[in-house]
């Protein structure tokens, strides 16, 4: 029985001795790996699969920039006319080409052949809360005390000289990215008379001290011209001097010189539905379209006459992606256009 038990012992080592080294031994030689020129193809293959595919993308993502930028440029340039309406919409007196090139040398930046006055006109405008009921003990004795005195202050009316510039400089902050011509861009300058005081004795000083009496939003500008006069609208326009800095209403206005089609001052008269004066006046219908004579970007057609001004802005969607993007016509939906047409709704003497 002992010697049957040691046989079955030997049995099972060998069996397990068996089983252990086949579980042990490498891989059957049958398997394989890929070879190199299984992973070259397989790699041309992916080559030729994923590039057109990358280039698809980077043009849908270059196809939305685009689309993009040019959305902004319209949102933008709507808004400019938006506000230049506004603006217009309180005009009484509005120069053509003629009364402009007649103050020239009264605006801003006269001598500057990169700044260039477009829109310059004369508007009415209200301050709220600023000149005291009366002259009384009770009552404020000068406008700056007038927010602390609610209710014991009028409205006023002061005017303003407005002018609409297009810029034609490199100046590095406007031009991103840098590089080649730099887009235009319109700046807006206003002129503002002080508020005058109704309770003034002398004549030679019609208006309460602009640095004593008057706060920030009642101050009138250094360049306001006391001795202007709407019957002489070209003489004593400034002062010549102190003018305030321009405020930019918006960039990237187109800064092509191409010869893209603008209206002519005859078709300014039709568009404006000007009618000559009879002679002897003179009148040259040239004088009715107000432009750089370069980009043609930012124009004016004007009626002094009607005190009516028709607005039109280019703008350059391409120069907010790219150094240079000169007008190209192929590319026209990426220079939208905006125009208003607005009639001032005050007149001299009203």
């Amino acid at each position: 029985m002992a010697e049957e038990t040691v046989k079955m012992k030997t049995l099972l080592r060998l069996l397990l001795k068996s089983q252990h080294q086949k579980n042990s031994s490498g891989p059957d030689q049958t398997d394989k790996g890929m070879t190199l020129v299984e992973l070259l193809v397989g790699a041309i293959m992916a080559f030729l699969i994923i590039t057109p595919m990358l280039g698809f993308v980077v043009d849908m993502l270059n196809t939305d920039r685009r689309e993009q930028v040019k959305s902004n440029t319209e949102q933008d340039l709507q808004a400019a006319v938006d506000f230049i309406s506004q603006d217009l919409s309180q005009a009484i007196y509005i120069y053509d080409g003629k009364g402009i090139r007649d103050i020239k040398n009264q605006l801003p930046d006269a001598t500057d052949i990169n700044r260039t006055p477009i829109l310059v006109f004369w508007k009415r405008q209200q301050i709220k809360n600023a000149v005291p009921i009366n002259s009384d003990v009770n009552s404020p004795k000068k406008p700056s005390d007038c927010n602390s005195n609610p209710g014991k202050c009028n409205d006023t009316y002061v005017l303003s000289l407005v002018a609409y510039y297009q810029f034609n400089d490199k100046e590095a902050t406007w031009c991103q990215p840098s590089g080649g011509d730099c887009p235009t861009r319109i700046a807006r300058y206003e002129i503002r008379e002080p508020v005058r005081n109704p309770y003034t004795a002398d004549a030679k000083q019609p208006y309460y001290d602009n640095k004593a009496d008057l706060s920030e939003g009642q101050r009138g500008s250094d360049a306001f011209n006391q001795k202007f006069d709407f019957s002489k609208p070209t003489e004593n326009v400034t002062t010549k001097t102190g003018f305030p800095p321009p405020e930019v209403l918006v960039n990237y206005i187109d800064h092509s010189r191409t010869n893209v089609p603008i209206p002519t001052g005859a078709q300014c008269q039709t568009l404006l539905s000007v009618t000559p004066p009879p002679a002897p006046a003179t009148f040259d219908a040239k004088d009715l379209l107000i432009t750089d004579g370069s980009t043609n970007s930012f124009y004016a057609c004007v009626d002094t006459s009607k005190n009516i001004a028709r607005v039109t802005i280019r703008g350059n969607s391409l120069r907010r992606l790219q150094a240079d993007a000169p007008y190209n016509p192929k590319n026209s939906a990426y220079f939208p256009t905006a125009s208003v047409q607005v009639q001032g709704l005050g007149g001299l003497g009203k």
